[in-house]
């Protein structure tokens, strides 16, 4: 069996001082050596992903960070990197030294009950003897452990179990509640010098498996096989959704009454908050020549000729606003922690990161008074089919009323 992408595995993070035993931690967790242990400070450098299956839980990514009390230069790089894993765990293991929680924990603690992130303490290296207390941390569980000998680990677990969002992996879908059980969908899939040589990626896979799983029926074609295909159809499907670069095509072909959207307006309802995309979305008007505009790719991958992201969307948007502006790119985990010189961010769909870390950017985004919107919506908007690609969404369209059809 393929195992779950790290999209969908609900992400645990290991937060605290450095040598607090966090790495030990999480290779007793696992069973395994995931990271390096070592008596120096500061042995974890990057975040180490661990992804496993935590029964009765399911898929789960654990994060092992670097201690956020690193010093120095380097030392700071360590902790940011760590403090930037806090935007994107749907739950944290709090590891500290049973006898010296204080104002670090305490702080770091009241950082995530901000954050909302529901948290367990770790307590570690309970087998050792110490004089001082922990003070009362309310409905925060707290689980002695030592991860040396292995004690309270069952315990941690099942503290953890408990501690989890509810429905995570269950309350979600990427089309199959647009897709009727019996009805068709079809998937338009351009096959060019972008697409991965004998894969598809990962949108256009969950879409299919959740059309499967929906017991709806899945019809993926090329855009120049469209209209072939609806032909060929005894009835009109029930969704057409296309690669975000096929929209004015595609869009051509189908007829109006079918309901239309692209992958990536989809992995924005799945992944993040689509109405305030769709917000920022509106702010692409406002736009002038020579603005800045971040680009912000959840992946990293080598940009090619007819990249969407630097080549296509940055064209588009060009000539929608009348002439050039300046664009930004960041990829992977990289994010700016100061968005005030942006006039608009532009997301991916974030296929390889989770609905976690896209809510925290929407927020921080928000939070700096910078509009962000999602790479279907912007081209949509751009090339004057917004409405028409937000048709299938009636939750969103008390949002459009600001923009005129």
């Amino acid at each position: 069996m393929r195992p779950a992408p790290r999209n969908l595995r609900l992400h645990i993070g290991l937060f605290g001082r450095r040598n607090a035993g966090k790495s030990s931690l999480l290779n007793a967790l696992t069973r395994q050596q995931v990271s390096i242990v070592s008596p120096q400070p500061g042995t974890t450098t990057d975040p180490v992903e661990k992804p496993m299956e935590l029964l009765p839980l399911g898929p789960v990514l654990f994060v092992d960070t670097a201690g956020l009390d690193d010093e120095g230069t380097l030392g700071e790089a360590r902790s940011g990197r760590s403090r930037a894993a806090l935007d994107r765990v749907d739950l944290a293991i709090l590891v500290a030294e049973r006898g010296q929680w204080g104002a670090f924990e305490a702080e770091l603690l009241a950082d995530l009950k901000a954050r909302s992130t529901p948290t367990v303490v770790a307590l570690n290296k309970s087998d050792l003897r110490f004089s001082k207390t922990l003070p009362d941390l309310g409905d925060t569980p707290v689980v002695p452990v030592s991860a040396l000998r292995g004690q309270g680990l069952d315990s941690l677990r099942e503290a953890l179990l408990r501690a989890a969002p509810e429905g995570h992996f269950d309350s979600r879908h990427l089309l199959a509640d647009l897709v009727p059980p019996g009805e068709v969908a079809v998937l338009v899939m351009p096959i060019d010098s972008s697409a991965p040589k004998g894969r598809l990626i990962l949108p256009q896979v969950m879409a299919v498996r959740d059309v499967l799983d929906g017991a709806g029926l899945a019809l993926v074609v090329q855009a120049r096989e469209l209209s072939r295909a609806l032909f060929a159809l005894k009835r009109l499907p029930a969704l057409v959704v296309t690669d975000s670069q096929a929209f004015q095509s595609v869009a051509m072909d189908v007829p109006d009454s079918v309901p239309m959207t692209s992958f990536s307006i989809l992995m924005s309802r799945f992944q993040g908050d689509l109405a305030a995309q769709v917000r920022g979305t509106l702010a692409i008007e406002d736009l002038r020549e020579g603005d800045r505009v971040l680009v912000a790719e959840g992946c990293t991958h080598h940009p090619t000729e007819e990249d969407i992201g630097r080549v296509k969307l940055p064209r588009w948007l060009n000539q929608k606003v009348g002439g050039p502006l300046q664009f930004d790119t960041v990829q992977g985990r990289e994010f700016p922690t100061d968005l005030s010189p942006y006039k608009l961010v532009v997301h991916c769909g974030n296929c390889m990161g989770n609905r976690r870390e896209m809510l925290s950017r929407t927020h921080r985004c928000e939070s700096a008074g910078v509009p962000i919107t999602n790479y279907g919506l912007a081209i949509a908007h751009s090339l004057g089919i917004l409405h028409r690609a937000l048709r299938p969404f009636p939750e969103v369209q008390d949002a459009l009323h600001a923009l005129q059809p």
